[in-house]
């Protein structure tokens, strides 16, 4: 009884530092007790997938074939072959890793087609309730701005609150890749806002291409904007737990799994981990074995789950930022009973190297034009470690 009740002192304790420091916290708290569902099976139409004898031998299991089997497995399809997986099972072929980056932009085109369909037909049956119809609408609306022309998404999975993963760039020719992964209320409803673009994984991954662009224009680089886990809704157990990072971290070690078959760059890709993403980060970054270190940048933390750098591998070189305007300055680096996320990652104690935000404000500015946290990132990204500079160098 006594550790239930120090619990419950302890989420309202994290999550009152965050409420008085965040203008938007009161509609956050309204949620808070919405704890969510985390996704760790695979897409629907696994099982039919699992169960197709007609190929005259199994076809990989989405559940636990590794990436390179995957890799191996398409290989070897003959075109028709192909047309009629991602016809047949456009959310298996879109969210398998190890499966060719363009394969699966075609299968989630279908599986994007077929949401949209499904949602509209929804916001028009009458027999419906007004709030699910408006909800069916707005998901047909999402599904509708990724069908646009160009857009490449990686994976989508309608499940829940929906999980989209979207390129910029050429995986297949990038010399440079940059995975964006973001913290709470990350999901298809808000994965590519238009009025307050940097608040969404998508406006964060176009003005981190656009910036590599412009330091490195020679440069070929890819920008992955993966949302595919489930994230936190706004404050409460889990923005201040482990959980959902927990499950997410198997998820994007398979993701980079897939970048190791079907793309080459120069160097591993760089993770740059926004809010609770760095959590999902530094529960995943144990599990990085490369030649050469990942780099991993977090940014807007509230802590990586450890109390050093040095806990998370020798596979990674961390770095960290937070501008003085960022209210998640204001909430506990602490752990304790499963609560809070461990040291500050910009403290020198930490041991990650401390980068410069200089002209950013606030929990979601660190990718403004301008600033010196955009410029930073892109060149941690581009491999330009020169050209970073830290806290004393801009800010005196």
């Amino acid at each position: 009884m006594q550790r239930r009740r120090v619990k419950r002192v302890l989420i309202g304790v994290f999550a009152g530092c965050a409420a008085l420091v965040d203008a938007g916290a009161a509609a956050a708290q309204a949620a808070a007790s919405n704890e969510q569902l985390a996704i760790t099976t695979p897409p629907a139409g696994s099982s039919a997938w699992v169960a197709d004898r007609s190929f005259g031998h199994d076809l990989p299991d989405p559940a636990t074939a590794t990436p390179a089997a995957v890799a191996a497995f398409f290989a070897g399809l003959e075109p028709a072959e192909l047309n009629r997986l991602v016809a047949e099972y456009p959310l298996v072929v879109g969210n398998l890793d190890g499966a060719p980056p363009e394969v699966r932009y075609r299968a989630n085109r279908v599986a994007l087609t077929a949401e949209r369909d499904r949602a509209r037909q929804r916001a028009a049956d009458t027999t419906l309730d007004a709030t699910t119809r408006a909800l069916s609408l707005s998901r047909a609306n999402d599904s509708e701005r990724l069908l646009g022309e160009g857009r490449q998404i990686l994976a989508f999975d309608p499940r829940g609150r929906g999980l989209v993963t979207e390129v910029w760039g050429d995986l297949a020719t990038a010399q440079r890749i940059a995975v964006l992964v973001p913290g709470s209320d990350a999901d298809l409803g808000h994965f590519d806002q238009s009025g307050d673009p940097l608040r969404s994984p998508a406006g964060m991954a176009r003005a981190l291409y656009a910036e590599e662009h412009a330091q490195s224009p020679g440069t070929r680089t890819a920008v992955v904007a993966w949302t595919g886990y489930v994230t936190p809704q706004g404050l409460g157990p889990d923005a201040v737990t482990s959980r959902l990072a927990d499950a997410a971290a198997p998820r994007l070690h398979r993701l980079l799994g897939g970048l190791e078959q079907t793309a080459h760059p120069e160097a591993p890709p760089a993770l740059l981990c926004h809010s609770y993403g760095s959590v999902v980060c530094g529960t995943t970054a144990p599990t990085l074995h490369a030649a050469q270190p990942t780099d991993v940048v977090a940014f807007g933390s509230p802590g990586m789950g450890v109390d050093s750098a040095a806990e998370l591998g020798s596979g990674v070189q961390v770095w960290a930022a937070r501008n003085p305007g960022d209210w998640i300055g204001n909430v506990p680096y602490l752990e304790v009973g499963g609560l809070g996320h461990g040291a500050d990652p910009t403290t020198h104690a930490f041991g990650a190297v401390s980068v410069s935000s200089l002209g950013a404000n606030g929990h979601t500015g660190y990718l403004a034009e301008g600033t010196a946290s955009r410029h930073n990132f892109a060149a941690i990204a581009l491999g330009h470690y020169g050209d970073v500079t830290g806290p004393s160098e801009t800010q005196g």
